[in-house]
């Protein structure tokens, strides 16, 4: 299985496989034990022990505790990301998220205004196509940065429709 991770500005990725593992194409011996019934795990990278308190935070989003240090890691494996590709889930560098129109369609109901705060999940606008109302949703919990249709608009495939920040840069 291959997954991408991104953490911070960085991205990498992670094959996992009856031979393995391997991040961008070198192979490391890893080894990630669960401690009990808490968050925390035991790994093992490359001989070196270390204890992760590792949080889902929803939609490949994780909160990982090493070391003194607090990280945001978002892990999708390529099915995860060939979908949002597809219905245009897309991710900027900087962590902002633009929620794009899956197929052209007709704008029913935006749910969300500028400044508001979503969780993952949340709806954030229903597009009808094809007879069908989408609820499209909020990949990630943020910070609605731009709404760009209302209520009755018409829209195209890919087409940007509100635009999600990160909390922390929000």
């Amino acid at each position: 299985m291959i997954y991408h991770v991104s953490i911070g500005e960085q991205a990498f990725e992670v094959a996992i496989d009856d031979s393995g593992v391997s991040v961008d194409g070198q192979s490391v011996e890893a080894d990630l034990q669960r401690i009990g019934a808490s968050t925390v795990r035991h790994l093992l990278l490359d001989g070196v022990s270390h204890n992760v308190a590792a949080h889902h935070l929803g939609a490949g989003t994780w909160e990982v505790g090493l070391a003194g240090h607090k990280l945001r890691a978002v892990v999708i494996d390529e099915r995860t990301r060939a979908i949002r590709q597809i219905v245009g889930m897309e991710s900027n560098d900087n962590g902002r998220r633009n929620i794009c129109a899956p197929m052209p369609g007709l704008v029913v109901s935006v749910e969300v205004q500028v400044g508001d705060v979503v969780t993952v999940g949340q709806g954030v606008v229903i597009v009808e196509a094809m007879k069908m109302e989408n609820e499209l949703k909020a990949e990630m919990d943020g910070r609605v940065s731009a709404v760009y249709v209302a209520d009755g608009d018409v829209v195209e495939k890919n087409q940007v429709i509100v635009n999600l920040e990160p909390l922390e840069d929000a």
